[in-house]
């Protein structure tokens, strides 16, 4: 990782960290925590390089949001979605991609089609309310996937705005990840310029390099995993600080002391270490492969689903183990492993590391007839 995303994850760590308390009591980024993201480089690690932008590898997208997970998974969250989301800048119109996406903006959205929109000129006119906009309360750039009726053919367009054009509503009322401020976003018969939109299934980048030949949805399962592999990072030590210190009651000992304590925590290790040791196989695979021949093929692409989801999970397994051995220090709200243990199953639930990830990857394995639209 280059020096300022490497400097910009440890003091995100740091002052997400400082400030959780408040991101989850009030649903959203603290200020500070929203202003230091805003100031750093990591909503534009993926933005093209001549746009403005960091044009990070994905290596690098995963170790940041994985440093910063250590601290806080809220904000982690939020940063692995405006840096996917940035991603978005270099399919869309170069001009309009500068102002939108480029530091000091913070992007977000929803790219699941849950809008509508018809064709008029040169302009698409949508309406759609999309919940889970992660971030969106101190975002600049928000889309929404919106499904397009265009001559008996539909597909899906991600259709970008300004911020400011969506109505916000307060939803983000949930278990883990509070603080992501993940509440619904609405928009209302809004004019969007076509070179404002951009189909990531169909359309191809407009910017060359490695970094574009991979699968926006295959990074944002990579973010995901990023971000669950710091928590369960964070929960090891969060467990380590706890057992030195606590003798359970009616003992002598320290929790550490414990054979079943220190068996968690090498089960918990090693769960997490090789996690991160697939990960790191399949996007160093697949960047092999951009580098030579501009594109992944689709092992390639299925091995990264595969192993974002194989990390998601054994990340969470990590948590269990960390949560049971903290005993009955665990349970309560002050205690950092019951947030670790709420924000890494809320993680968990997203779609792009549910276990129809493992179903695609089995069948490509397989060698059945598969939608790889979604890898």
């Amino acid at each position: 990782m280059n020096e300022d995303a490497l400097s910009a994850a440890e003091t995100l760590a740091s002052i997400g960290g400082e400030h959780a308390d408040r991101s989850e009591r009030d649903r959203t980024l603290a200020p500070e925590v929203a202003s230091a993201l805003a100031a750093s480089a990591i909503p534009s690690m993926l933005v093209p390089s001549e746009l403005g932008g960091g044009e990070r590898s994905p290596g690098e997208m995963v170790e940041a949001l994985d440093l910063i997970a250590r601290g806080d998974g809220s904000t982690a969250w939020c940063a692995m979605v405006a840096a996917t989301s940035g991603l978005v800048s270099a399919y869309v119109d170069s001009d309009f991609a500068r102002d939108a996406f480029a530091p000091p903006a913070v992007a977000g959205g929803v790219y699941a089609p849950m809008g509508r929109a018809t064709a008029d000129g040169d302009n698409f006119v949508v309406s759609g309310r999309w919940p889970f906009a992660s971030g969106c309360r101190h975002a600049t750039t928000l889309m929404g996937g919106a499904l397009v009726t265009d001559k008996n053919r539909q597909s899906v367009r991600a259709m970008v705005f300004l911020a400011s054009e969506a109505a916000i509503h307060d939803t983000w009322d949930v278990t883990g990840l509070r603080g992501t401020g993940s509440h619904d976003i609405e928009v209302s018969e809004l004019r969007v310029p076509a070179g404002h939109t951009a189909s990531l299934s169909d359309d191809r980048a407009r910017h060359d390099g490695p970094l574009y030949a991979f699968p926006p949805f295959g990074l944002l399962a990579l973010g995901i995993a990023g971000v669950a592999m710091g928590i369960a990072t964070g929960a090891t030590g969060d467990l380590v600080t706890l057992a030195t210190a606590k003798k359970p009651g009616g003992s002598k000992r320290t929790l550490a002391e414990r054979s079943s304590t220190q068996a968690a925590i090498a089960r918990a290790e090693a769960l997490v270490g090789s996690a991160r040791a697939y990960v790191g196989e399949a996007v160093g695979e697949a960047w092999d492969a951009a580098c030579a021949n501009g594109e992944i093929g689709v092992d390639g692409r299925a091995k990264l689903r595969l192993a974002a989801t194989h990390a998601t999970r054994s990340a969470a397994e990590a948590v269990d183990l960390m949560y049971e051995a903290g005993g009955g220090t665990a349970i309560y709200a002050r205690s950092a492993l019951e947030r670790r243990f709420r924000d890494i199953h809320t993680a968990r639930a997203h779609m792009m590391v549910s276990s129809a990830s493992l179903e695609l990857a089995g069948r490509t394995r397989l060698g059945l007839e598969t939608d790889t639209s979604q890898l």
